[in-house]
């Protein structure tokens, strides 16, 4: 490890870090099934996405964008309710350092401060590292999808796992005002 890891807010001067970080991800790995790399456009308008409903945290060492993670929405229904899903990439250099660890700790105090009544994260089943470290943190594996995901010319199943922060969520009729 290059230094101190901090987790901090991202900002747009971190955009591009994130983005390579993720497209590495795009070519090399089932952790994202997307074949596609994500646009600089298309990273820019996901950022302006969130917000401090949403936030977007980088983890930093010496001065560089080692991993990221955010809280986006799954389905509509389900943010108005409080569950947003968790993303968490570290960098393919700086795995299996606690980087991802620190981050989804984060995600959950921020999910915990705006809130949420709930986590969802959405993992291909061949992922181990990454549904063990949901498991860390009492997430709840909720569903398991067969064959739902392509990629390299292979099949994969998704793992959907959720953590739930309160139960003391107030309910508001979704035609009410906040």
């Amino acid at each position: 490890m290059k230094g101190k890891i901090i987790i901090r807010l991202a900002g747009s001067t971190d955009l591009a870090k994130i983005n390579a970080i993720f497209n590495y991800y795009v070519a090399h790995s089932t952790c994202v099934w997307t074949t596609v790399p994500c646009s600089e456009a298309e990273r820019a308008a996901w950022y302006e996405e969130h917000d401090g409903s949403m936030p977007v945290l980088v983890a930093e060492s010496g001065g560089d964008v080692v991993g990221w993670g955010a809280l986006g929405s799954f389905r509509t229904a389900y943010t108005l309710a409080g569950t947003l899903e968790d993303s968490v990439y570290v960098h393919h250099d700086f795995l299996r350092q606690g980087i991802g660890s620190r981050l989804l700790t984060e995600l959950i105090a921020a999910a915990r401060r705006i809130g949420l009544r709930s986590i969802l994260a959405n993992i291909s089943a061949d992922q181990t590292p990454s549904i063990r470290l949901h498991e860390i943190f009492e997430f709840q594996k909720v569903a398991h999808l067969r064959q739902v995901g392509q990629k390299f010319n292979q099949w994969f199943d998704a793992v959907y796992m959720q953590l739930l922060l309160s139960a003391n969520r107030r309910m508001v009729p979704a035609d009410t005002p906040q």
